[in-house]
Formats: structure tokens, C-alpha cells, sequence
């Protein structure tokens, strides 16, 4: 808005939720894709989208070469965020598996906080340079030669181990090969819990304005949250143990204290603790939901049932603030503390299902999952 002050305010959220809005369809689309086509190819061409986007974001000076940018920057990021975890499917089983979700959740969040510093670094010298970090892939694409050359689609009678052997012809796999019960199950929590703790990042800003800290402060606490969802994830083998079906009830309990410190109290400290909180229970859910999704179809399928389920996640972060906004009207509140309280109610309210269903597929663990 401060480089472009002619652009109207529609301009601006197309160029911040376009990519999002395009993200979703495509992931879909590539999981599809999987079934058919060699994935290093399809990876390879999905980075070379997304490398190119950064390319262009350095050469457009006029806003609407910006949103055109954004929308092929989201068909290869698209293409690319189901390869991420549905190669993991491919190459690790059972407890390993798990251990690489969890690495693979860390890594995505450790380096969400680096480039949002780094950009942050970037704009005070030119507003064109935080593109840069969309060159990124350049690197990956290289690395990516050195992966297993031809990874064709698996055939439809591949099995992995025997945990994870599957009789494609069951009825309970439908027509996409996939359990449909349990992918609607684990879409609907992943999605619920990516609402429930994404409003620290949308709405403390506002609430910390409100208590008259900075935005540099601001900024801080949104990067621990952040750093508190990659943390569960470099010991996600050794939580699920210790934990057991109590998992998600414990990563629940965690995220209900958390938006309730940020709701109730002002200190920095405990703002900041209520942020630890919420990341840490989120953390500790995602890469169990991924693994959970990678179990639900054959080897063949399970890109693409990875990619239902990750889509859910970007469609919870475009409608939050309608959301949030739509209950504020019926509760008739302009409160920044509302969406916190909110929240913890609705978290207490799924933590009380878990507890009540600590053995169901979605919301526990069975005894052979955390067994093996």
C-alpha cells in the first residue's frame, strides 16, 4: 500500500490470498498427478514455477504484474507441497515414517521463521528484495537430482510393510483408493485445529497494539509461536511413545491453555508462554495427522490422500478472519481478546470428544501404532 498507494484495497488481498486460493486446487491436482507420472519430474517442474515466480517478483514494478506473479507462484507451490510429504510416504515406514513427518513439520516451520526475519531485513533496503527467498528452489531442484532417478507411480497392488498393507480391492478404499471415512475425519480435524491456533498469528498483532507494545515485539512473538510448532517435531517418535492415545488430548490441553494465557493475561511473558503453549499442542498434531493420512490408502494413493488433507490447512488459514469477523457480529464484539476466549471454548469442547474417544483412528492411537 505504501509503494503502490493507488492500488485499491481489493488489489492488496488478491496479492496476499491469491496464492492460497491457487495453492488448494493444485495440490489436489499434483496428488492426482502422483499416480500417474514420474514425482521427480513433477517435482522438478512444480520448483522450476515456483523459481521462476521469484524471478518475475523481481522484475514487476506495477501491482497487477504483482497478482499475476502471486497466482503462478501458487500453482507451484501447489505442485510442490504434497511431493514434500508424499515422498516420505514413499521412502520410510512405520516409526521411521512418523520420525520423518516430524522432521519434515520442523523444517517447514524452522524455515518459515528464518525467511520471515530475513525478509523483514531485506524491505528496509529495497521492497524488491525479499522476492529473493523465492529463489530458494533453485536449490532444491539441484538436490533433487540427486533422489532416486525414475520414481514412477507405484502399481496398484504395491504394498510397503505390514502395517501398512492394504487390499486395494476392499471396499473401504473407494473409488480414489482411498479409506474415504478417515480422510473426511482427519480433513475435519486438521482443518478445525489449523482455525483454532492460526488466530495467533492473524489477531495478536492487533491485540498487543492494543496494549501499546511494538510491532517488532509483535513480530516476536508470532516467530516463537512458530518455533514452538517446529519444536514436537524433531521428537515427534518419542512424544507418540510417551504419550500413547493421549496424544492429541495432551496437544489439545496445550492449545486450550494457550489462547486462554493470551485472552487473560497483558505481560509480555505470559503472552508469550500462551504463544509457546498453542504451538507446541499444533506441533505435536501435525505430523500425527500426516502420518495418519499416509496410512489410509495404498502406497499408490497416498500422495493424494496426503494432498486432501494438507489442502484443508490452506483453506482454514483463507477463512479464518471470515470466521472470526462472523462471530464477533453475533456475539456483537469488536474485542481483540474475543477470538482467544472464543477459541479456548471451542478447543475445551474437542478436547472433552478426545478424551471421550482416545481410541477412535482420528482423534487416539491404537496400540499398534505407537507399538511400532
Amino acid at each position: 500500500s505504501a509503494i503502490f498507494p493507488h492500488s485499491t484495497e481489493l488489489d492488496i488481498q488478491m496479492l496476499s490470498s491469491l496464492p492460497s486460493l491457487l495453492i488448494i486446487p493444485f495440490i489436489i491436482l499434483s496428488g492426482k498427478l502422483t499416480e500417474k507420472v514420474n514425482n521427480i519430474w513433477l517435482l522438478q517442474i512444480g520448483l522450476s514455477i515456483f523459481a521462476v515466480s521469484g524471478v518475475l517478483y523481481l522484475l514487476s514494478t506495477k501491482m497487477w504484474q504483482l497478482i499475476a506473479v502471486s497466482a503462478l507462484l501458487g500453482v507451484g507451490s501447489g505442485l510442490i507441497v504434497p511431493l514434500s510429504t508424499g515422498l516420505i510416504s514413499r521412502f520410510f515406514v512405520g516409526a521411521y515414517r512418523t520420525k520423518q513427518f516430524g522432521l519434515s513439520s520442523a523444517i517447514t516451520n524452522v524455515t518459515l521463521v528464518l525467511a520471515t526475519i530475513l525478509t523483514g531485513y531485506l524491505a528496509e533496503v529495497n521492497w524488491h528484495l525479499p522476492f529473493l527467498v523465492y529463489l530458494f528452489p533453485l536449490i532444491s531442484i539441484i538436490l533433487s537430482f540427486y533422489l532416486k532417478k525414475n520414481i514412477d507411480p507405484l502399481p496398484v497392488h504395491a504394498t510397503v510393510s505390514e502395517k501398512d498393507k492394504t487390499v486395494t480391492a476392499d471396499p473401504a478404499f473407494g473409488k480414489l483408493g482411498i479409506q474415504v471415512k478417515h480422510l473426511m475425519q482427519i480433513m475435519g480435524f486438521y482443518g478445525l485445529a489449523t482455525y483454532l491456533v492460526i488466530i495467533v498469528s492473524f489477531n495478536l498483532p492487533f491485540l498487543m497494539k492494543e496494549y501499546h507494545f511494538t510491532s517488532g515485539n509483535s513480530g516476536i512473538m508470532i516467530s516463537l509461536f512458530f518455533l514452538a510448532i517446529m519444536l514436537p517435531g524433531l521428537f515427534i517418535a518419542n512424544i507418540i511413545r510417551s504419550l500413547k492415545r493421549n496424544v492429541n488430548l495432551v496437544a489439545l490441553v496445550l492449545v486450550c491453555v494457550g489462547l486462554l494465557c493470551v485472552g487473560v493475561f497483558h505481560g509480555k511473558a505470559m503472552l508469550a508462554f500462551g504463544a509457546l503453549c498453542t504451538g507446541l499442542g499444533y506441533g505435536i498434531m501435525q505430523p500425527v495427522i500426516y502420518d495418519k493420512a499416509a496410512t489410509i490408502a495404498p502406497p499408490r494413493s497416498a500422495t493424494l490422500a496426503l494432498s486432501f488433507v494438507m489442502s484443508v490447512n490452506y483453506l482454514a488459514v483463507m477463512v479464518c478472519p471470515f470466521i472470526v469477523d462472523l462471530f464477533r457480529h453475533v456475539f456483537g464484539t469488536h474485542s481483540d481478546r474475543f477470538p482467544f476466549f472464543f477459541n479456548a471454548v471451542l478447543v475445551l469442547a474437542v478436547a472433552v470428544v478426545t478424551l471421550l474417544r482416545r481410541d477412535s483412528f482420528t482423534l487416539g492411537l491404537d496400540g499398534s501404532y505407537y507399538r511400532n
